[in-house]
């Protein structure tokens, strides 16, 4: 198996550091929903835990979810609430929306609120080092004394200016600058005792003792998405090198942007799409997944909705196609995954750092072959345990039709027989009102759904 990583900017070999595999996504600030860019880069991150768990290896998964920041508080304070109940209702939804994307949870979901003890003691530790230091009650990171900082982003000749430092949650891209770990905060405010006076921990320093204290000073995969590379990333592996000495993470693999209509996603622009906005207009959520499967994880994305419609129309037309392979299942139980072609491609697709354009492609090859090939609807299924598309439940399952529409098919059958087209076309659609769509073929009519579940 293969994954670029962004640390060396190439495709490498993955070999694990031991059984199970170490991985760490990071996950939602629960300020607001999630937005389906978030669940874009999410997906990419559950195919990849899939894939390895294809290559026969247990993953051991870990996702933070950071529910203190600027921007809870401010969204607290607002609402008049706490910021334990301001946030669980973002909570709530993004763990539905991981089930309705078919997104494996991962083993864990620390939370920054419940490990606030061990940031105290990771920045105590830093400072004894002489990696930080403390001002006016908030603490910084000292990337001068990082000899290794920027090896993730690749920036060289790195300079900053003297005394100059970010509090600020929100980061401008460009600007390199020591960091807060611990940020001092008013008596009023949301915060925490600590030997430096109240405050509350910054956001990069809850990756690190979070992702340490599950999976070991060293481990596999840290995923994310390509806007965390600088400075969060960055700044993660310097405040975990930095305490420990050693190696903080083998692969860095970070997912590209999702666009929407060519442009970034924004709420000014009214381009800013959660997943309910997709399952309002009648789309299941697992057709995004779809979606975002035609392109690689390492290429932008653009999201339009005559592109999702388009993943509409091809999920919908593969599960009929797979409808009928009933007959071969029995025979496909008893066959042998690698004496198969259309298997051997895919799985040497998705090894190729996660091809999974590719490997639609071969799944559609197979599923459009004239000649039926043994143990086809076991490929199918082994294929899907990748994809995770519940294929499933429509593998070899014949539509059961409501008698209200089989009598409206029965009418525009009538219908067309006499030559009353203008009625065929108004039962047509009523019937598709209904769900359903009527296929007029040379051996009669044939119906599939047009919302399947």
């Amino acid at each position: 198996m293969k994954l670029y990583n962004f640390l060396h900017r190439k495709v490498e070999e993955f070999i694990p550091l031991k059984s199970p595999v170490g991985m760490y996504s990071c996950g939602p600030t629960t300020y607001d929903f999630v937005h389906i860019g978030n669940l874009r880069t999410f997906i990419f991150e559950d195919v990849l835990q899939r894939v390895l768990e294809a290559n026969g290896l247990e993953v051991k998964r870990v996702m933070n979810i950071t529910d203190i920041d600027d921007k809870i508080i401010k969204g607290a304070k607002d609402a008049g609430l706490p910021i334990e109940e301001f946030s669980k209702p973002y909570e709530k939804v993004f763990m539905e929306d991981l089930s309705k994307l078919n997104i494996k949870y991962a083993n864990v979901y620390p939370k920054a609120t419940e490990h606030i003890g061990h940031m105290i003691k990771y920045i105590e530790e830093l400072i004894k080092k002489g990696l930080a230091y403390a001002r006016e009650g908030s603490v910084y990171f000292d990337i001068s004394e990082s000899p290794g900082y920027g090896k993730l982003t690749g920036l060289e000749n790195i300079s900053l200016k003297e005394g100059t430092r970010i509090s600020s949650d929100e980061y401008t891209k460009d600007d390199v600058q020591d960091f807060a770990l611990w940020k001092s905060v008013e008596s009023t405010e949301v915060g925490y005792d600590s030997p430096w006076g109240r405050g509350r921990p910054g956001w990069h320093i809850e990756c690190s003792v979070m992702s340490q204290e599950y999976l070991g000073n060293t481990f596999d995969i840290h995923a994310g998405g390509v806007d965390l590379i600088f400075p969060h990333h960055e700044n993660e592996i310097a405040q975990a090198e930095g305490k420990t000495g050693e190696k903080f993470v083998n692969f860095f693999v970070e997912g590209e942007h999702l666009l929407v209509d060519g442009a970034k996603m924004a709420k000014s622009k009214g381009n800013f799409y959660k997943l309910k906005d997709l399952e309002e207009k009648g789309i299941e959520p697992v057709v995004f997944r779809y979606l975002t499967l035609t392109a690689h994880y390492r290429d932008k994305l653009n999201f339009s909705w005559e592109s999702l419609q388009g993943a509409h129309n091809a999920l919908n037309n593969l599960r009929e196609k797979i409808r009928g392979w009933n007959e071969e299942i029995g025979l496909s139980e008893q066959s042998n995954l690698g004496d198969n072609l259309f298997w051997q491609r895919f799985f040497e697709s998705v090894n190729n750092d996660l091809n999974l354009p590719q490997a639609v492609a071969v799944l559609w090859e197979m599923v459009n072959s004239d000649t039926t090939t043994p143990g086809r609807s076991k490929v199918l299924l082994e294929m899907d345990k990748i994809l995770g598309l519940n294929l499933d439940q429509y593998l070899g399952k014949t539509i059961e039709i409501p008698e209200g529409v089989q009598k409206l098919i029965g009418r525009r059958e009538e219908a067309r027989k006499t030559g009353n087209f203008k009625e065929s076309d108004k039962l047509r659609h009523e019937i598709k009102k209904l769900g359903f769509e009527i296929l007029d073929t040379e051996s009669g009519p044939k119906i599939k759904k047009t919302n399947a579940s």
